[in-house]
């Protein structure tokens, strides 16, 4: 592992939140994941680096189990959420994806207003007992999301109305709503405009200590901001996991130099 700053190593002294140990991901014959191990901290974000098709997304959708959803997927070694096997048999995959919630590319806010877009999965996860609470559950997701100022007096308008980068902010919000412990963000501003993401790399620093954040994202410049951790994926296999100062000052592997310094990509 890279020798980590201070601050980092007592922060990482903590158990895990996610563990991944020898992940391999198999979509019929070809193999996509070459035995993948890595850590997710709550107290620190986690970003995964590297070329396109080099497997970080695919590793990713396995930490929710998104994979399911892909007949040809097979999934092979273990990954733990708070020392639970999530591909365990027992495993309620509808609960899980409550506790690792997720956020894609594309914004896709339900065609729903604001309000019933963040209160859909308090609603049939039971996480309300009456109107009030759900109120309260809403104003707190729009309100940690960086939304609320921007939407409090148009609730009922529909999600689909808002900006990219306001409907981005807005499947973040419905993705705290059901209270997860980790939230995954595949490349989410790189359909948004500088100012928008800007605002979704503010939001990401200050939701950092209350979920555990994983963010996939082509943009190097982003993972340096943003995250403290950083994994370089390269042709399904790590290649390089360790703090995020170090993978970008001092890799210790040369396609991550590489990588890093543009010879490819």
């Amino acid at each position: 592992m890279a020798t980590m700053t201070a601050s980092a190593e007592a922060t990482v002294s903590s158990q895990p939140k996610m563990t991944a140990r020898d992940v391999k991901v198999f979509y019929g014959e070809k193999q996509a994941l070459n035995g993948v191990s890595i850590d997710v901290h709550t107290d620190l974000v986690t970003a995964f680096i590297g070329p396109s098709g080099c497997g970080k997304s695919t590793f990713l959708r396995c930490l929710n189990r998104m994979n399911d959803t892909i007949d040809a997927a097979r999934i092979v070694g273990r990954i733990e959420l708070e020392g639970h096997d999530i591909y365990a048999p027992d495993m309620d995959v509808v609960q899980l994806r409550a506790r690792v919630g997720m956020v894609f590319q594309k914004p896709n806010p339900f065609p729903k207003s604001i309000y019933e877009n963040v209160a859909y999965g308090p609603r049939i996860h039971g996480l309300a007992s009456s109107k009030a609470e759900l109120d309260a559950i809403v104003e707190q997701s729009l309100v940690r999301a960086s939304l609320w100022n921007e939407v409090k007096d148009r609730l009922q308008d529909s999600g689909t109305a808002l900006s990219g980068g306001q409907q981005q902010r807005l499947c973040i919000a419905r993705a705290i709503a059901v209270d997860p412990e980790v939230i995954l963000m595949d490349e989410p501003c790189s359909a948004l405009d500088p100012i928008a993401t800007a605002k979704i790399e503010e939001l990401i620093d200050d939701l950092r200590g209350r979920y555990a954040i994983v963010i996939v994202t082509h943009n190097m410049q982003q993972a340096a901001r943003v995250s403290q951790r950083t994994a370089f994926f390269h042709l399904g296999t790590l290649v390089e996991y360790g703090d995020t100062a170090e993978i970008f000052t001092n890799p210790r592997e040369q396609r991550t130099k590489d990588y890093i310094t543009g010879r490819f990509g």
